[in-house]
């Protein structure tokens, strides 16, 4: 018997990552399929790295954007990004997952959106406006509704799902859970956040220090919320090929 997984995969279905930059998710997709997913690197700098993950993994992987990557005439019953499809072109991708799903395959890009304690939102918006003045980014939206955030994604996503074609009418989709950090251990996350991928590592450092004392203060460790939100639509006969 075919064992089930969220949004309708079976033990033996057949995945293609792209934007292979989340291991946690890579990890999902292999214990789901008996056939090895494929993972497409979403960026140029991520490539080399993110490859070798997946490799560890058990994942077969091809170096390419989304776009470019060549199927050679197979077809899959899924097309997944992790936290991706924001590097993606949206209609070139959305075209490129219809070529290589079969009828009834499905498109899911998702992102897992967090939403901060405001004492801990309030203490990092601090710290990193004094050391980051002249970004663009208003931080402290890290405090307000998760779905507020990811919600132009959606509806980019989903307009290039529409305007490439061979898609049902999209669904977007959303998972509400909870995960409690330590003080270290969100700590070695927060470097990841993609605010501060590109920072010196002395504002880094700054930052790091500014954001554990305020765990401290909250006694050492806090509940994050978390919403996985999604938007996703089915292959169906006719479009792109």
């Amino acid at each position: 018997m075919a064992r089930h997984h969220p949004g309708g995969f079976v033990e033996r279905s057949r995945i293609v990552e792209g934007g292979g930059d989340v291991a946690e998710d890579s990890r999902r997709y292999v214990s789901w399929s008996s056939t090895p997913s494929v993972a497409s690197a979403a960026s140029t700098h991520s490539r080399a790295r993110m490859a070798e993950v997946a490799r560890r993994l058990g994942v077969e992987v091809e170096v390419s954007t989304l776009e470019a990557w060549d199927p050679a005439g197979r077809k899959f019953d899924a097309v997944v990004a992790a936290q991706a499809w924001h590097w993606i072109d949206p209609i070139a991708g959305a075209a490129k997952a219809a070529r290589v799903l079969r009828p009834g395959g499905r498109l899911a890009a998702f992102w897992h959106v967090f939403q901060l304690p405001p004492d801990l939102a309030e203490a990092f918006a601090e710290v990193y406006e004094r050391l980051v003045p002249e970004a663009p980014v208003n931080v402290r939206w890290l405090s307000g509704p998760p779905e507020a955030a990811y919600a132009p994604m959606l509806t980019k996503a989903a307009d290039g799902f529409r305007t490439a074609g061979g898609f049902c009418d999209s669904e977007e989709w959303r998972f509400d859970w909870e995960r409690t950090y330590t003080r270290n251990t969100w700590l070695d996350q927060l470097p990841t956040i993609g605010l501060l991928t590109r920072l010196p590592q002395d504002r880094l450092a700054e930052i790091l220090e500014g954001v554990g004392a305020a765990v401290d203060k909250l006694g050492g460790s806090f509940t994050m919320r978390y919403s996985t939100v999604a938007v996703t639509a089915t292959r169906n006969g006719a479009g792109p090929s």
